[in-house]
């Protein structure tokens, strides 16, 4: 037998009927701890929600400061819109009168996605920009930068620049008032960031988006990015929520009604069914 799998059967005889775990722990009537710290004695009206989370996403316990950012960069990450993909979810959920769990898990599981949503595309946009940093610090432009990029519609196919919609990003300059008000700096990632949107939008009218902006800042702040993908990953839960509650007490399946002739029908035409006697 090869050591790997002795030193494997070892761990699973040793931990066979328990439960072993570095994160946490329940002491029932008296306190939880949660990593080095006691939740009733360390955290408990001290800490915020949001510090919390990223102390169990990730280990760290972040200044108030920077969880009062993150608060507010959730804020902006979840609109009451069922014109957005997650939410119509969620709407959907409400005309069905499905439970409020079910239909805030599922408009969550929507928001994973490479295109939008804030959780995958945050991990995905910080890859992007810690990768590109490295590579300018080694002396590459921005020019030679964005020509390597792919194309999409005759532009750059930059995760966390540009938007479907509106080319600019409404939330970027509240972003930087209170990135600036909680007494944060740019650093590398957001200076380079900033860089970047100023060629694009020159050169293709594309900027910066919400995405692009937090991937830099959260870069700077020494996270990675799978740790803010797992921070991020409820961050639309709140807007799904409220078109769920739009539609509770909506007429049923008034929800984006259709007609039959609204649908574009590009199969085979009608045709006869032979009756078989």
């Amino acid at each position: 037998m090869n050591t790997n799998k002795s030193n494997k059967l070892a761990l699973w005889d040793s931990r066979r009927g328990r439960i072993v775990s570095r994160i946490g722990k329940w002491v029932g009537g008296q306190d939880v701890q949660i990593r080095q710290y006691s939740l009733l004695n360390d955290l408990f009206l001290q800490k915020s929600y949001m510090q919390v989370l990223v102390l169990n996403a990730t280990g760290r316990l972040i200044s108030a400061e920077l969880g009062c950012w993150l608060e507010n960069n959730f804020m902006v990450m979840s609109y009451p819109d069922a014109r957005i993909w997650c939410n119509q979810i969620g709407a959907f959920a409400g005309e069905l009168h499905s439970s409020p769990t079910a239909a805030t898990a599922a408009g969550c599981l929507a928001a994973d996605s490479r295109a939008y949503g804030g959780s995958l595309t945050s991990k995905l946009a910080m890859e992007f920009i810690q990768r590109a940093r490295l590579e300018v610090e080694q002396g590459l432009s921005i020019e030679q930068l964005v020509a390597r990029v792919p194309l999409k519609h005759g532009k750059p196919a930059i995760i966390g620049f540009a938007r479907p919609v509106a080319r600019h990003d409404e939330r970027i300059e509240p972003h930087r008032r209170m990135t600036a008000a909680l007494g944060f700096t740019d650093g590398p990632h957001l200076t380079l960031a900033n860089q970047l949107s100023d060629y694009l939008l020159a050169t293709f009218g594309m900027g910066i988006n919400i995405g692009g902006y937090t991937a830099a800042f959260m870069s700077d702040q020494g996270f990675s990015p799978d740790e803010v993908y797992r921070i991020k990953n409820l961050c639309v839960a709140s807007g799904v929520m409220a078109c769920y509650v739009d539609q509770l007490d909506q007429t049923e399946r008034s929800f984006l009604a259709l007609q039959c002739a609204d649908i574009s029908y590009q199969g085979h035409p009608a045709r006869s069914v032979p009756v078989i006697d």
